[in-house]
């Protein structure tokens, strides 16, 4: 399971802050801060938001994500969002828990996202998402270095079906005639009469199809990459 806990020890540590330091700069008091350094009481979005202004990160940036197990499981470094620390008081502090599954579903929905979780063996993997609502989310972990160096073996891909998508951005794509047709990881580029997708590496040569005539569709746009630490 994926701890929720945060990682305000660490952070102490790094700025060389006392947690009444802490308390002064959240106007939270010091106990109640020293339970939440210690895992010992229950966080709620307020104290979150707060925070992250004190330590001028964003929410997500806090969260301590790794496996709850032996403590021998690699953790998983949380997604980088370009956001201006003034904008803080608008996140959406909303957490989900994406499932974890090997392949792109052809029909991403919290069931069929589930079955696929289970059927690779991922039954116990779930990756936290701060500020989607969007309930069939899923996280696609790569299996090669095949996108390296944009991704490689081991990152997870959160992926969300309801997030409209621009030229530029980076999909799961769905292409090619129903007895060659391919579910993969591209950028995408629109243009009048055609859409683009490129390999995100660059390392490959650019489909170009023509809009009404050639089948493709996007899945679901990638809004957050989760790094396995080594």
């Amino acid at each position: 399971m994926i701890s929720t806990k945060l990682r305000v020890k660490e952070l102490l540590r790094e700025k060389r802050w006392t947690t009444k330091v802490l308390a002064e700069k959240t106007g939270m008091s010091e106990s109640y801060l020293t339970h939440i350094k210690n895992g010992t009481r229950r966080w709620n979005e307020d104290a979150l938001k707060k925070l992250a202004i004190a330590f001028e990160l964003h929410p997500s940036e806090i969260l301590l994500s790794r496996k709850e197990s032996d403590g021998t499981t690699p953790g998983l470094g949380m997604p980088v969002v370009d956001i201006a620390i003034t904008d803080l008081e608008n996140v959406n502090l909303q957490m989900y828990v994406a499932p974890v599954v090997n392949e792109i579903p052809a029909e991403p929905t919290k069931y069929n996202n589930r079955l696929m979780q289970v059927a690779a063996g991922n039954n116990d993997k779930f990756v936290p998402v701060l500020g989607s609502d969007d309930e069939n989310i899923f996280a696609l972990e790569v299996q090669d270095n095949a996108m390296s160096p944009k991704f490689v073996k081991g990152d997870f891909l959160v992926i969300s079906p309801a997030t409209w998508t621009r030229s530029g951005d980076i999909v799961a794509v769905e292409f090619g005639d129903e007895e060659a047709k391919q579910r993969c990881i591209m950028q995408v580029n629109y243009m009048d009469d055609f859409v683009v997708l490129e390999s995100v590496n660059h390392k490959t040569a650019p489909k170009a199809l023509v809009r009404g005539k050639d089948n493709f569709r996007i899945i679901g746009k990638v809004i957050f990459r989760y790094q396995k630490m080594l």
